[in-house]
């Protein structure tokens, strides 16, 4: 009877953990035709910070097969996370993608895939165009905490809707 009650909280704990974990952020992400200038795709960095600021895990990366001399151009990404870590580069790096809508989902987890601890995070978006502009958007958030929101259009970016919970 003594062992029971502790595996009853454990038990309770467990689900309640597991419940909050099953969250999972939506990111609708759009890049705008651009027609003026000479264009080119531009690189995309999508990832989640802490409240210090500290690089949590990258959802995506949007980068050309050759180019990766130019990611430090995406600076506040590189900065965090892909100076230092040229495996998190070559796992998470996909090819650029032309003017169009994009679906990235998070599901709560760090780069090393374990549950982030409940606090304020923000979600970053960085995306940068050869002979074109810069744009770095951001919409904090309360992990665990649900939410819908649209990040206004930028010269690089389209509205960005994000859906949690």
């Amino acid at each position: 009877m003594k062992i029971t009650l502790p595996l009853i909280i454990f038990w309770c704990f467990s689900i309640s953990f597991h419940a909050n974990s099953a969250m999972q952020m939506n990111i609708d992400l759009t890049l705008p035709e651009i027609t003026q200038g000479q264009y080119h795709r531009p690189y995309v960095a999508v990832w989640i910070e802490d409240s210090q600021s500290k690089h949590q895990t990258t959802i995506a990366l949007w980068r050309e097969d050759k180019g990766f001399k130019w990611l430090k151009d995406i600076r506040r990404w590189w900065r965090k996370a892909g100076r230092d870590d040229k495996a998190l580069v070559d796992a998470m790096t996909s090819a650029t993608r032309p003017a169009g809508q994009y679906q990235l989902s998070w599901n709560g987890l760090s780069q090393n895939n374990t549950p982030l601890e409940p606090g304020k995070y923000t979600l970053l978006v960085e995306v940068v165009r050869e002979h074109g502009g810069r744009n770095l958007v951001k919409h904090p958030f309360i992990l665990n905490e649900s939410f819908n929101a649209q990040i206004a259009p930028t010269a690089e970016t389209g509205t960005i809707t994000l859906t949690y919970q």
